[in-house]
């Protein structure tokens, strides 16, 4: 019980030591998560497009 209760007092002592982002840095960095996964998604699937009509043309030859 000794372990549990130090890894516990150690882990609030680093917590304290965290620089938290700021409202404005984490509204930030949500935007350019949501921005970078939509544009993923529509290389994506741009590429699913090509591809599908590539192997639709080579099938119906």
């Amino acid at each position: 019980m000794n372990k549990l209760t130090t890894y516990f007092k150690e882990s609030v002592i680093e917590l304290k030591k965290v620089t938290w982002p700021t409202k404005k840095e984490t509204y930030n960095y949500t935007l350019l998560v949501i921005g970078i996964s939509i544009g993923i998604a529509l290389f994506l699937g741009l590429l699913d497009y090509l591809f599908t009509q590539g192997f639709q043309a080579l099938i119906n030859r």
